[in-house]
């Protein structure tokens, strides 16, 4: 009887460490999910903070445009609204075109060029992307086509990623 009895307290044993070591299993799992999960939010509330920064004054309309030949898709209310009907001007920039080396000394010329003109956020990546050379043009049409909807400091942000030389650029040169 008492074999019996051992044989049976050995069988639960092992059944407990096994629920046990299960248990901890998931817990470590569920723990790996959270530590992503955080970092996803974390990506999240970021992208949030930048967008609501960029949020245009007045609540006007952000323009809502695809980059597919096939389908174009322009918020016709802000551009009536906020350019006007073909009478606004943009005028002529005097820099140089985007053509892949130095993006930040690019970047800067062309905000400078933004705020003497007061060119809406909505606008800024339309008006320069038509200053990138062909080859960046390619990466900017690239770009579009991950991300349809984008704001200056995401393409900014990209451009600079992949077009910044660490080992060139110093303050100096």
């Amino acid at each position: 009887m008492d074999d019996l009895k051992n044989a049976i307290e050995a069988r639960i044993n092992v059944f407990i460490y096994g629920m046990e070591a299960k248990i901890n299993g998931l817990k470590a799992k569920f723990k790996g999910n959270m530590e992503y999960l955080k970092k996803d939010m974390k990506g999240l509330k970021e992208g949030g903070t930048k967008l609501l920064q960029e949020r245009p004054p007045n609540d006007e309309k952000l323009v809502e445009e695809t980059h597919d030949e096939k389908k174009i898709n322009v918020n016709r209310d802000f551009i009536e609204s906020n350019i006007g009907l073909k009478t606004h001007h943009i005028p002529k920039i005097d820099t140089r075109k985007f053509y892949g080396k130095d993006p930040v000394t690019w970047i800067l010329q062309i905000e400078q060029y933004f705020d003497l003109h007061d060119v809406k956020l909505p606008q800024k990546v339309r008006i320069a992307s038509l200053y990138l050379e062909p080859n960046q043009f390619l990466w900017y049409r690239g770009l579009c086509s991950h991300k349809p909807l984008f704001s200056w400091s995401i393409f900014t942000e990209e451009m600079i990623a992949h077009y910044e030389d660490t080992k060139r650029n110093t303050f100096f040169s």
